[in-house]
């Protein structure tokens, strides 16, 4: 079958790599497109992952995100005329949906955030739905989603690309090297704390998070830590250079997966990164200002992930090295997402 998969944000590509691997090995033909959008299009090149740009990120206006997006949808159903389809399947890329739609072949839509207003169009237009089990029945159905048509699996979309995780022990030198750290900066005596900064251009978040100047300026002023701060925009990585000296943002991009292994804590005001953290056994903390997601609610619930609501609870951010915990293996759920999008 020929396979459409479009890659809108950076998360996408951690995601759907294993899954096109194993599309691939079933002899599906792939036809990969990709949104110049934060670090979509550096780490699809990292990971060997080769599509048409289509598109790119519309900027916080509401009128430009829905104009831009059903321009990009256009353009995507322009891009493929001519080229028969089968299936088109994304994380929630409104305009592969619509273009989906447009064409007449099986869309398939894989979300995991039940606050994202966007759901509405997505869950309405899509033929199959593939959430996590903690997604709330009674937000499925607000947003317009049959339940025939909906297909829940256990455990957290990170693990389809961390659970066979194997760590790189030449890491250190990737930090040295692109932190601008010392020459002799070891990670058995040093604190590493990694901070994701808001999602301030995101379709579910609009406003920015007022905890997060206070919280970089308490890691600015604490000279016993390795604090690396990962900027989502251009003008955080200039406001955070000229505010916040001590703290260190990578001049190139750092392998996310073996930065947060070997961070003593992770804390960002997203989600992705968070849960990757919890996956991997690091303490996470979460400065999510909105309504928190269900599946980070479970992970709060297994002591995998801490809230930070307020500057009270920055008491509860433990400076400590972390003993090493188990990550959390879902091996089979590559193959089970791979095996629903093709049912």
């Amino acid at each position: 079958m020929n396979i459409w998969i479009d890659l809108a944000n950076s998360p996408h590509v951690l995601f759907f790599a294993p899954i096109m691997k194993q599309l691939a090995q079933n002899k599906h033909k792939l036809l990969i497109t990709l949104k110049d959008f934060s670090e979509t299009l550096g780490l699809a090149e990292r990971y060997g992952i080769h599509g048409d740009v289509i598109g790119k990120h519309s900027g916080r206006n509401r009128v430009k995100k829905v104009v831009c997006t059903l321009t990009r949808s256009i353009r995507l159903n322009r891009h493929f005329r001519g080229e028969k389809i089968n299936i088109a399947v994304s994380h929630n890329s409104y305009s592969q949906i619509i273009a989906g739609r447009l064409r007449g072949c099986k869309t398939v839509t894989i979300m995991d955030y039940e606050g994202q207003p966007a759901n509405h169009l997505a869950f309405r237009l899509a033929d199959k739905i593939i959430v996590p089990r903690y997604f709330p029945d009674e937000m499925l159905k607000k947003f317009g989603a049959h339940f025939g048509k909906v297909y829940k699996y256990e455990g957290y979309k990170e693990q389809v690309y961390l659970s066979n995780f194997v760590p790189d022990e030449s890491f250190f030198k990737e930090i040295v090297e692109k932190c601008d750290l010392k020459p002799d900066w070891d990670i058995n005596k040093t604190l590493l704390v990694t901070i994701r900064t808001d999602p301030t251009m995101a379709a579910y978040h609009h406003f920015k998070n007022p905890l997060f100047g206070p919280l970089l300026g308490q890691f600015n002023r604490n000279s016993d830590v390795t604090t690396i701060v990962l900027p989502r925009t251009s003008d955080q990585r200039r406001e955070i250079k000229a505010k916040f000296p001590n703290l260190h943002i990578p001049k190139l991009p750092l392998d996310g997966n073996n930065l947060i292994f070997y961070s003593d804590l992770v804390i960002s005001a997203g989600g992705t990164m968070n849960r990757e953290a919890a996956v991997l056994g690091t303490p996470a903390y979460t400065l999510f200002a909105g309504e928190m997601p269900a599946v980070d609610k479970s992970l709060i619930k297994l002591g995998r992930m801490t809230p930070i609501l307020s500057d009270e609870d920055f008491k509860k951010i433990k400076l400590e090295k972390k003993n090493r915990r188990d990550i959390l293996n879902n091996s089979k759920l590559c193959q089970e997402i791979t095996y629903q999008i093709l049912a």
